[in-house]
């Protein structure tokens, strides 16, 4: 398994013209993910910030309650994907067998795979109001989103989600736009000291789902800023959830579906 680029040759068509064209393009591989021995799913990821990865989504997916609760033990690469294994405590992985999910996670639908419809809706937790952030600090993140996606600039087609805190943003990317929401949990775990959630606001470079809102939720972001459309569900997890949500958030504009007092009034 190589890293989260590919070089490969296309065909280029421009009018009657015909040119052979070196390209880069990201990596889709199959990353499985184990707790203590033992398969839990296989999503489609891109191979790059994995331990960042494999904490968040143990974290997002609410498989541990913190990061002292995990521990990565091994990163196996394969010619066909990547195994990431990890050690939680035995109380979660009895817990996690309740709720046990085996089969093929898809790069565009983490809920794919999903046994049963209570596990894939399971109850969204609420997050501590936010701090109201003002409109034109929302674009200006955004703005530095745009500027901070390397792998999107080689090859195109990689989503991004930035976390704007007070001395910065720290932005994951990922072919699939939940695994760079993932990255970025573990991320802001990994960090010393840990970003605290209640310190800043989640970019992303897609549409608002369902699955975008509850991981937000799970980390405890009480404001989520997306570039594209929020689906019905996302709009009625947040408003559950205590979340801001605003999608459509381009050309210096946004729209706020929920829980409008996280957006500072005025700006």
């Amino acid at each position: 398994m190589s890293g989260p680029l590919s070089d490969v040759q296309a065909l280029r068509l421009h009018g009657d013209a015909r040119t052979q064209h070196d390209d880069r393009v990201i990596v889709e591989a199959p990353v499985a993910l184990l707790y203590n021995g033992e398969p839990f799913v296989v999503m489609m990821a891109t191979p790059e910030s994995l331990p960042d990865f494999a904490l968040g989504f143990a974290l997002s997916e609410g498989i541990v309650a913190s990061a002292a609760e995990f521990r990565l033990v091994d990163v196996v690469r394969h010619d066909e994907g990547v195994a990431l294994h990890a050690a939680i405590p035995q109380a979660r992985f009895d817990a996690l067998q309740d709720r046990r999910r085996g089969l093929e996670g898809r790069s565009g639908c983490g809920l794919c795979g999903v046994e049963s419809l209570q596990a894939a809706l399971r109850p969204v937790p609420r997050v501590t109001a936010p701090t109201p952030v003002s409109a034109a600090t929302i674009h200006a993140a955004l703005a530095a989103l745009a500027e901070q996606q390397p792998l999107n600039l080689l090859s195109g087609g990689v989503h991004a989600a930035g976390f704007a805190h007070g001395d910065g943003l720290l932005v994951r990317e990922d072919v699939g736009r939940h695994n760079a929401l993932d990255k970025l949990v573990g991320a802001m775990a990994a960090q010393e000291p840990p970003l605290r959630a209640r310190d800043g606001f989640l970019v992303i470079t897609s549409r608002a789902s369902y699955e975008i809102v509850h991981k937000a939720a799970t980390a405890g972001i009480a404001l989520v800023v997306a570039i594209s459309a929020p689906t019905d569900l996302a709009i009625r997890t947040a408003d559950a959830a205590g979340i801001t949500l605003a999608a459509f958030a381009r050309g210096g504009q946004l729209n706020v579906y929920t829980h409008s007092e996280g957006i500072a009034a005025g700006a």
